[in-house]
């Protein structure tokens, strides 16, 4: 089943090493042109030709594709080579955790809704849509937003060529992994974050950090879908 080979390829993934490694360094973060953004190929390679590469093979496929345009956008913004070859990696694998979450939701549908009634790609996402279900002749939308706490929100996605169908939010959260290594406060009792994670069935998180979504959404809505006559 995809579903559980995505899943193992995600749990393969050495997050904490690639935290660490790309983190700090945020050289490249102005916005790139449509041509070289990572996004139609992310699609590309996780879900139309379902070739699970880790970031580092994903980001050679990624460079070799598209170095012109990638050399030619480095010259116009006169950034010298050493600090934009640095900087991309990184930015790019920020894409690249947020597009595979958004993926395995993908897969995590499709495990419910039947196969062949999910789709995805830079075109709906761009409409709006990070991955579209047809079920029983419904349409649905579904964004995935990132919960934040922080003053810091995530801008939702907007475009002017609006698709038919209904738009769902379905949100996740990603504490940080110091709660789960110490979740409980002095006095015993468990920190809120630690507890509204395990508190929301709708969410799980691999051992190695990865949060990602169970059925439990996808099958409320399919249920509302089934009882309608």
């Amino acid at each position: 089943m995809l579903l559980n080979k995505f899943e193992k390829f995600l749990q393969s993934v050495n997050l904490i090493a690639y935290r660490e490694k790309y983190r700090p360094i945020k050289l490249v973060e102005m916005d790139l042109p449509k041509e070289i953004q990572a996004i139609a190929m992310l699609y590309q390679v996780y879900w139309d030709q379902k070739r699970f590469l880790n970031y580092d093979d994903f980001y050679k496929e990624y460079l070799n594709k598209y170095k012109t345009e990638i050399e030619s956008f480095r010259q116009k913004i006169t950034m010298c080579k050493d600090c934009f070859y640095r900087g991309l990696p990184a930015r790019i694998y920020r894409t690249w955790a947020s597009i595979i979450t958004q993926i395995h939701a993908g897969y995590v549908a499709e495990s419910v809704f039947g196969d062949g009634t999910v789709a995805m790609s830079a075109e709906l996402d761009h409409q709006g849509a990070d991955f579209q279900v047809v079920y029983k002749n419904k349409t649905l939308n579904y964004q995935v937003k990132k919960a934040t706490f922080s003053r810091e929100v995530r801008q939702e996605k907007k475009s002017k060529n609006q698709i038919k169908g209904e738009f769902i939010n379905i949100k996740y959260e990603v504490p940080s992994d110091d709660y789960f290594k110490n979740p409980k406060k002095k006095d015993g009792e468990y920190k809120l974050p630690y507890l509204r994670f395990i508190k929301n069935k709708e969410l799980k998180r691999f051992p190695n950090g990865f949060v990602v979504f169970t059925q439990l959404p996808f099958e409320k809505k399919k249920k509302e879908i089934d009882q309608l006559k």
